[in-house]
């Protein structure tokens, strides 16, 4: 017999059901090979060479936002789930694009491209922790 103050289920991460970690989940593999094949696509463009490196970066914070509304909205996810998932979706993310850059450097345009390529998604995900961790934090903040 389990302990009284033991729940019967021990909530998922972040109170998230498993349909919403899979959804996710399988979001953040789509975004991220979006993301890896459009810099693979621009990198011989010189897209990480200054100063069009500076625009790119730019860039990632308006261009990731829509991103963050859309697995929040296809998820379903509540107040205070938001940066939980998009921490499973980056996850994922990060997974992939480590194996990546180590055995499919061609995905991001070249071994030339790979750093660059690579330095752009960790700030592409940084974005989308922040702006996680702000929506949920006026979600909450206006219950």
């Amino acid at each position: 017999m389990p302990h009284p103050d033991t729940p019967a289920r021990a909530p998922l991460a972040g109170g998230l059901k498993s349909g919403q970690m899979g959804i996710c989940l399988m979001a953040g593999a789509v975004l991220w090979l979006a993301a890896a094949l459009l810099l693979g696509w621009l990198g011989p463009m010189g897209i990480h060479e200054d100063p069009a490196r500076i625009a790119l970066y730019l860039a990632v914070i308006p261009g990731t936002l829509p991103f963050v509304w859309l697995i929040a909205r296809i998820a379903r996810l509540a107040a205070g789930q938001v940066l939980p998932g998009l921490a499973l979706a980056l996850m994922t993310a990060m997974f992939l694009d480590g194996l990546a850059l180590a055995w499919a450097p061609g995905l991001y345009g070249g071994e030339a491209y790979t750093a660059g390529a690579g330095s752009v998604i960790l700030w592409g995900a940084a974005v989308v922790i922040a702006a996680g961790w702000a929506w949920d934090a006026w979600r909450l903040s206006t219950r």
